[in-house]
């Protein structure tokens, strides 16, 4: 997929949003990408998660036994990244802040992991997400996502692959310019600020 079709797939879902956002991240933005729209239609996640695993070098993919992604925002593209590379998917929770495997998920020591997301903007999520599936004995070799919000900033520590690298700014909440902070933020994710 080009850079031009996958802003396509967006805008056709009614999921590129223009105002004030507060981020996960914490961070404010004019911008803000709702990736549960884009993936509501399993042909399109289909197509995305078929286009990122094409973007994975043969000598990484090859090696991957499962996919691991956080919840929300990872779990479908996650789970369509397990079938794209033919390999089990599972999600991480956090319902007491702390990434971890719940409902019966285990991951055998050693297995090589693709940790993926939906967005990564600053890497905290991908990384907390990193380490807790490393604790739960899998080893994590790469990850992936839709978008990189970080425009190449993001050190997840292992190698990373992503569809489309967009660099919308973001602010700090005391560096929100004036004309953005005379919008009320709204905060459309599904994590608490």
């Amino acid at each position: 997929m080009t850079e031009d079709e996958i802003l396509s797939e967006f805008r056709a879902a009614n999921a590129l949003l223009e105002g004030h956002f507060l981020l996960s991240s914490g961070r404010h933005s004019a911008y803000y990408l709702q990736c549960a729209r884009v993936l509501m239609n399993p042909e399109r996640a289909s197509r995305i998660a078929m286009a990122i695993a094409m973007r994975i070098p043969r000598e990484i993919k090859s090696q991957i036994g499962t996919v691991i992604s956080p919840a929300m925002g990872g779990v479908i593209i996650g789970h369509e990244m397990g079938r794209a590379l033919g390999v089990d998917a599972m999600f991480l929770e956090r319902p007491e802040g702390t990434f971890h495997l719940r409902r019966g998920f285990e991951v055998e020591r050693g297995t090589k992991v693709l940790m993926v997301e939906d967005i990564v903007t600053t890497g905290l999520s991908s990384r907390e997400a990193i380490k807790a599936i490393n604790e739960a004995g899998g080893e994590v070799i790469a990850a992936a996502a839709i978008i990189d919000r970080s425009a190449g900033s993001a050190d997840l520590g292992v190698p990373f692959f992503h569809l489309l690298e967009l660099n919308f700014p973001t602010f700090a909440p005391d560096e929100v310019p004036e004309e953005l902070s005379a919008i009320p933020a709204v905060k459309p994710g599904s994590r608490k600020a």
